[in-house]
């Protein structure tokens, strides 16, 4: 049975859903955007809230009876507040009732926090659950008065995730201007409401504030001078959810700024180079960084009389007669800036000048490098040139017995006779005892006396 409830209920709710979109397409919008229902109770409340599937959620809600009724309430009277889910049609079926401020248990964990006789219906939504996903109307008990407005009720959708928060940045961005960025997100329950970090200062106060539905709001706020380093700064807000169960989720966005500037870092380059000779075309660009982009580059020439205009546009060519400094000015709509000097060197003869003065380094360098050679092998072959002992006769002279050398030199004569004895042959032996003067070397030379040697000789018989 409970079945074919649920499926008749459901082929009803497409049989509706399909009915409305058919006839707002063929009739006049609006025609169906108003509510006839004829209900003695209003009730003030958000639309649609959003909340996250773990945490909580606070529905504002505030109530009054309609002139139609004129009837006021009954305070000495106990006042109920009851919620119903789903469609007006099933109001009086008691499942569909959620919620009795009387009761001391209910089907969803809901609770009027508002003073009812103050007309504040505001009630707190705990332990969400994705099947919390409901519409959702509510209804005034008062003794024997019962009213529910069927016009006003309210779209309550339970997400995993939760919603990214959002970053309000003021239109007009320019250099050198305050201006307040806020990052804010959704709080669908102040009790929890999220922790909010970003990148533009880590302790920004965070405050929670209502909004004109009821709802509310978490935001932090910088203020900050603008320059041309925040264009392109990417802004980067998170926003972290605690929740019942497991850690807390978080939601990011990203926004970038967009900041104009007048012209930066302006400077003039030089081609093929700063000095060059007469008749030499020269070309000078001139680069600046600027948002938006340069309109208009100037050139000027500083001159004993004054700084004289000489040319418009990135680049300016001149053929080289006469040296000069020179400078340019890049200007967009913001403002201008003015570039350093940069000084043209113009020589009559530069080129040959250069030639010279490279031929006689060169030739210093040859030379030196010859005379080099010459030297090493001059040095080696005074080395291998080693001085030649030689006998050389000395006249007498004193000597000592450093300078003496004593030799002792056998002759043998040729044999007259072959018969002749042995001790005939022994006769003709002699002793000979020479003096011998060494050669020396001096000054770096080898020199050699020519001295007559003085021979003394004596023969032993024996």
């Amino acid at each position: 049975m409970k079945d074919e409830c649920r499926s008749l209920k459901a082929a009803l709710s497409v049989n509706v859903l399909t009915v409305y979109m058919f006839l707002s397409v063929f009739f006049l919008p609006g025609v169906w955007a108003e509510c006839n229902e004829k209900s003695f109770l209003q009730m003030t409340a958000p639309k649609k809230l959003e909340a996250l599937n773990g945490s909580c959620l606070i529905i504002p809600c505030s109530f009054k009876k309609t002139p139609e009724n004129g009837e006021q309430l009954d305070n000495s009277k106990q006042i109920i507040g009851v919620w119903i889910k789903n469609n007006t049609q099933f109001f009086e079926n008691p499942k569909n009732v959620i919620f009795n401020s009387s009761n001391q248990t209910n089907i969803y964990p809901m609770e009027i926090i508002g003073n009812l006789t103050q007309t504040n219906c505001t009630t707190l939504f705990s332990n969400l659950t994705t099947k919390y996903t409901e519409r959702y109307y509510f209804r005034i008990e008062d003794g024997t008065f019962k009213a529910v407005d069927r016009c006003n009720f309210i779209e309550i959708n339970i997400q995993d995730s939760p919603q990214s928060p959002s970053i309000e940045i003021p239109d007009d961005l320019k250099e050198k201007t305050s201006v307040s960025i806020t990052c804010s997100a959704p709080t669908p329950c102040p009790h929890s409401p999220p922790e909010l970090t970003w990148n533009l200062q880590a302790d920004s106060q965070r405050q929670t504030e209502t909004n004109t539905d009821g709802s509310f709001t978490t935001k932090i706020q910088k203020t900050i001078t603008l320059s041309d380093t925040h264009d392109g700064f990417t802004i980067r807000c998170s926003a972290r959810y605690p929740v019942n169960e497991g850690p807390p989720k978080t939601g990011e966005t990203l926004k970038n700024l967009s900041v104009p500037y007048a012209p930066k870092n302006t400077s003039v380059s030089i081609s093929p180079s700063a000095s060059v000779s007469v008749g030499i075309w020269v070309k000078m660009t001139c680069s600046s960084r600027a948002k938006p982009a340069v309109i208009n580059f100037i050139w000027f020439r500083s001159s004993k009389d004054g700084d004289q205009k000489v040319a418009e546009g990135e680049s300016y060519s001149l053929n080289a007669t006469e040296g000069g400094a020179f400078y340019c000015v890049a200007t967009n709509d913001l403002g201008n800036q003015t570039s350093g000097k940069i000084d043209l060197i113009v020589g009559d003869n530069l080129y040959l000048t250069y030639f010279i003065i490279g031929g006689v380094a060169v030739t210093i360098i040859l030379i030196f490098f010859v005379i080099c050679i010459w030297r090493f092998r001059k040095n080696q072959k005074q080395q291998q040139q080693q001085p030649t002992s030689e006998l050389e006769l000395q006249s007498p002279a004193p000597k000592t017995e450093d300078d003496l050398h004593y030799g002792e030199v056998n002759f043998k004569k040729r044999a007259e006779d072959s018969s002749a004895s042995p001790q005939d042959r022994s006769q003709h032996q002699e002793t000979v005892y020479a003096e011998v003067k060494v050669s020396q070397r001096g000054n770096g030379s080898t020199q050699t006396a020519d001295k007559t040697e003085d021979v003394y000789a004596q023969v032993k018989k024996k």
